[in-house]
């Protein structure tokens, strides 16, 4: 079996673009993977093209390892959030092809299943004012959908400090949130990688009393010693990754303890090939997965194959049932929280079990849609060209 044809189609909503790449091969099945890239939709898309072309027309789908290497260390360059992104989009497509090729669902190539139930998190929830009850109200329909746990970044547009009336107005949604979500409900706190070091801890100490399962990206995230101060000033479980590319990316928050929950992006971290080796290094640190997931379907149904076959993984991410939720059409068979325990079920269909919907996809042409988080306004998601 031969890879003969890539073929790429991006979709676009408000804020965000859905890169989907098929492969096709000589004997008719077709693999799919996704990337939601983050701003660079463009620099992606041409880096899929020319790598294609060098590393996988031509390729056994079944020779991950040889893929990973060639666009890793053949390249020479030092691997990246695009190369990363790319990887990924071919790495996924790969196991899918796998997959059909046998017979079975992902997650039994990648180690089988741990657990039959793979627990979400709501994210883009939160579309309104920043005014505690609006917000309040919105997490109560999202308990109502059978979420158990949702996040949200109730900082506004802030950059580095958080001035005392900003930190009042934060703190007043998050306990706003607390009562009407109730004590059992997990609230995962985001940041952004928004604070130095002072503000984040005084941001954290204030959250302390509502009980959040983490905070999330406290500092901006190339710099372990700034995180360390946070670490050392609160109780909160410590998640980031997200714009960890490679295991070298990470090592030093690992290695060094500042870290409780890693959330690196299987669409940017070279996906299931390279996710397997950090998931079994962080379990050696006995650290849980929660990778970052603001992909549609695809990028979501791959990431609950991982789940499944993962022992140490934690919860996954979930926009789609709160921002742009059209997005469940462009696949024939989108993955679903459950409304009785907020989880997502086990994958039974070959490969990832999902296949695109072209007249769907054509129905939402590329917008430039992109995240603005550093302007008000931006958790409305809607309209930031």
């Amino acid at each position: 079996m031969k890879i003969v044809e890539p073929r790429i189609t991006v979709v676009g909503t408000p804020w965000r673009e859905l890169v989907f790449l098929e492969l096709s091969t000589d004997d008719g099945l077709t693999g799919v993977g996704e990337v939601r890239m983050v701003n660079k939709t463009e620099t992606l898309v041409a880096c899929i093209e020319e790598l294609a072309r060098r590393y996988v027309i031509g390729a056994d789908p079944f020779d991950v390892e040889r893929l990973a290497w060639n666009v890793q260390r053949a390249e020479y360059g030092r691997p990246g959030e695009v190369t990363q992104s790319t990887l990924a989009a071919f790495d996924v497509a790969c196991w899918d092809l796998m997959g059909q090729a046998l017979g079975v669902p992902v997650w039994k190539l990648l180690g089988g299943c741990f657990r039959r139930r793979v627990p979400a998190y709501a994210n883009g929830w939160y579309q309104a004012e920043r005014e505690p009850a609006a917000i309040a109200r919105l997490a109560t329909g999202v308990v109502d959908k059978g979420y158990r746990a949702l996040k949200l970044d109730p900082f506004g547009a802030a950059s580095a400090e958080l001035p005392a009336a900003d930190r009042r107005r934060a703190e007043a949604i998050i306990r706003s949130v607390r009562d009407a979500v109730g004590p059992d409900v997990e609230i995962l706190i985001e940041m952004h990688g928004r604070f130095t070091p002072a503000t984040a801890v005084r941001v954290a100490v204030m959250l302390e009393p509502y009980d959040p399962e983490w905070i999330e990206e406290p500092v901006p995230p190339e710099n372990a010693a700034a995180l360390a101060r946070v670490r050392a000033a609160t109780r909160i479980p410590i998640a980031t990754g997200e714009r960890a590319h490679t295991i070298a990316d990470i090592r030093e928050f690992v290695e060094g303890g500042l870290a409780d929950v890693v959330q690196t992006d299987l669409t940017h971290f070279g996906g299931f090939l390279a996710m397997k080796c950090l998931a079994g290094w962080a379990d050696a640190h006995y650290l849980l997965m929660a990778p970052h997931n603001v992909c549609g379907p695809v990028g979501t149904m791959a990431n609950v194959h991982f789940a499944v076959a993962t022992r140490n993984y934690k919860i996954l991410e979930h926009f789609n049932d709160f921002a742009d939720s059209w997005v469940h059409d462009l696949v024939d068979y989108s993955p679903r929280v459950a409304a009785e325990d907020g989880c997502f079920g086990l994958p039974d269909r070959p490969g990832l079990g999902v296949r695109l919907n072209h007249e769907v996809c054509r129905a939402h042409p590329r917008t430039g849609g992109r995240i603005k988080l550093f302007e008000e306004g931006w958790e409305r998601r809607a309209g930031q060209t």
